[in-house]
């Protein structure tokens, strides 16, 4: 496959609370990577003070980045490819395999999942929301100059209900792609592989960087990988 530098670029969402999981995501993307990707945190903060998110608070958003993922396109000049993932992700698979799924005719891919959480409260204490197409947003590979992905303004993001934004009503049913499972593997509620590791692990209900998750599946590789950016680093 042959791939140009710029083929791919790739935002994390960055959590104030959670600096440790979107080092943690991004140093496993690049250590597993075998083309150049760019890679840059969502930050909030950055967006507000620039004066493209406007929105009000919202007393049900779990992170920093439950809105701002969707300025994924207009960072990336609503060209190319470019790829959005949560901060809770633990990279295992190589994101060049990503570009093979790129069809023109979709604005978006991601894992279809029915995912539907018996569980009220998040570890952290945040409620546990349940809507349809739940966690498709959590890994969204976009189609940056896609007519419908460019309807993702600021303008937009900032007007628009999280049902539209989540729930990717901004594009046609026929236009929102499949990406494999393995791509957005949800820890505690997908079935472990028969073999090898997922290409992305998912720690969507909470991960190691908590104390009290730990008990859940490949703790080690996240710790070990924290440890290696962070020798200091204790569960919070």
């Amino acid at each position: 496959m042959e791939v140009r530098m710029t083929d791919l670029s790739v935002y994390i969402g960055w959590d104030s609370r959670e600096d440790i999981a979107y080092q943690v995501a991004r140093q496993s993307l690049l250590d597993r990577s075998s083309i150049a990707v760019d890679v840059h945190p969502i930050k909030l903060q950055n967006l507000v003070d620039r004066g493209v998110y406007t929105r009000d608070v919202d007393p049900l958003a779990a992170t920093e980045f439950t809105y701002s993922r969707f300025f994924t396109p207009w960072l990336n000049d609503y060209k190319g490819w470019a790829l959005f993932v949560d901060c809770d992700f633990l990279f295992f698979g190589d994101v060049a395999e990503l570009l093979d799924y790129r069809d023109d005719s979709k604005a978006v891919l991601c894992v279809h999942h029915d995912y539907q959480p018996k569980e009220g409260l998040k570890m952290d204490g945040k409620v546990q929301t349940v809507y349809p197409r739940k966690n498709w947003s959590s890994c969204m590979l976009f189609n940056c100059a896609h007519p419908a992905t460019r309807k993702l303004t600021p303008e937009l993001i900032n007007a628009e209900s999280g049902a539209y934004l989540h729930r990717m009503q901004w594009a046609k049913d026929d236009e929102i792609g499949a990406l494999p499972e393995s791509w957005n593997w949800l820890e505690g509620w997908n079935e472990p592989p028969a073999k090898g590791y997922p290409n992305a692990v998912h720690y969507t209900n909470g991960g190691p960087w908590f104390k009290n998750w730990q008990d859940v599946a490949y703790a080690d590789a996240w710790l070990e990988r924290a440890k290696k950016i962070d020798p200091n680093f204790t569960p919070i």
